[in-house]
């Protein structure tokens, strides 16, 4: 994208089904955005810090990914301020298409889930699993809150805004 580019704004899905499918909807909704601010961005500036902390827009999706991962697979996640960070051989083009595959992992498992109160069904071996209601909010909070990290950072990146 240009710099200064804007992107149309897509206003938040129309959801008129059940709980489900309105949580789906607005984790969809926000996935595809996240993803479309990270995709594109040019190296090496989706990779360095703008802020202080060391927040960077590679780094925002690498996250985001070992979340899902570590949410609805049941990835165990050793070090998690290291997820914050896309390995040096990690292109955008990887870490995009990383993010999008642990995504379609996880909508596969909650395909199989009927009823928002029983536990997301990962193999964790002797760690009690959340509820898929649970779940689902948390991973709308998690990736709202970075994407919205993710549009200040794309901004200050190229211009480029708009979801």
């Amino acid at each position: 994208m240009p710099t200064g580019a804007h992107r149309r704004d897509t206003p938040p899905p129309r959801t008129a089904g059940s709980e489900t499918e309105t949580l789906r909807g607005f984790l969809d909704y926000l996935r595809t955005s996240v993803a479309a601010k990270v995709d594109g961005a040019p190296e090496p500036g989706v990779r360095t810090a703008a802020v202080p902390s060391g927040t960077n827009l590679l780094g925002l999706l690498n996250h985001l990914t070992h979340v899902e991962r570590a949410l609805f697979l049941g990835e165990e996640v050793r070090d998690w301020p290291a997820t914050f960070r896309a390995a040096p051989q990690d292109g955008v083009a990887d870490v995009v298409a990383r993010y999008r595959e642990a995504v379609e992992r996880a909508n596969r498992v909650l395909d199989t889930c009927a009823d928002l109160g029983e536990p997301v069904p990962r193999p964790r071996p002797g760690r009690p699993a959340p509820s898929v209601r649970w779940a689902l909010t948390h991973m709308i909070e998690e990736t709202g809150r970075h994407a919205g990290h993710a549009d200040v950072l794309r901004e200050l990146l190229d211009g480029a805004t708009g979801r």
